[in-house]
C-alpha cells in the first residue's frame, strides 16, 4: 500500500502498478473520447468487450462505481434496487469523481478504485465482467485518450489488490 496523500495515481503509475501485480494488459492509444459510442470505432481491432462505467450516488451520498458491458441496458431505478441505494441513484458530481477516484468525467473506469484508498466508493460489477463471458475487458487507464484491456481473471486480481469487495449484480 502507498502512503496516504492527496496525489492520485495517473495513467503511467497505473500501468506500472498493473505490471508489478503481473496483470497482463494491452493498451490502445486513441483520440480523446467522452462516450462509449465515440470510443468503439477506435477499438474495432481489439479483442473483448469495452466497458461502460458510471459514477453514482444515492440520497445518503453513498458513492458507487458501476461497471458493465458497454451495451448493457442499464436503468438507474433497477440498479438502485439491486444495490439497495436509498432514494434511487443519480450521477455524482465531477468534483467528487476527481476527489475520490482521481479521474475526470469521460474517463470513468474501474481502474479509478486504485485511488479510493479509504474504500468510500462501492464497486458494483455486472457479473458478465467476471464470469468469462468475454476474454478481455476494456477500460480507460485514468484518461480517455487510451483503452487498456485486461482479462476477467486479472480484473479480479486488480480489485483484490485495491482492497475492494465488489457487489456482483445481474443486469438483464
Amino acid at each position: 500500500t502507498r502512503p496516504m496523500s492527496s496525489a492520485k495515481i495517473g495513467k503511467e503509475e497505473l500501468l506500472s502498478k498493473l505490471a508489478e501485480w503481473n496483470i497482463v494488459t494491452e493498451t490502445v492509444e486513441h483520440p480523446q473520447v467522452s462516450t462509449v459510442e465515440q470510443a468503439l470505432p477506435h477499438l474495432e481491432n481489439t479483442e473483448g468487450k469495452f466497458a461502460k462505467n458510471l459514477f453514482l450516488k444515492d440520497k445518503k451520498k453513498r458513492l458507487y462505481l458501476f461497471c458493465a458491458p458497454h451495451d448493457a441496458d442499464i436503468k438507474l431505478n433497477d440498479l438502485a434496487k439491486l444495490v439497495g441505494a436509498t432514494g434511487g441513484l443519480r450521477f455524482a458530481d465531477a468534483s467528487i469523481l476527481e476527489e475520490k477516484l482521481g479521474i475526470q468525467e469521460g474517463s470513468v473506469s474501474v481502474f479509478g478504485i486504485i485511488n479510493d484508498t479509504e474504500n468510500e466508493v462501492k464497486l458494483v460489477l455486472d457479473q458478465r465482467l467476471l464470469d468469462e463471458t468475454y476474454t478481455k475487458l476494456g477500460f480507460h487507464p485514468m484518461v480517455n485518450s487510451a483503452t487498456t484491456s485486461i482479462s476477467p481473471c486479472d480484473l479480479k486480481i486488480f480489485i483484490d489488490k485495491t482492497n475492494h469487495e465488489p457487489l456482483i449484480v445481474t443486469i438483464n
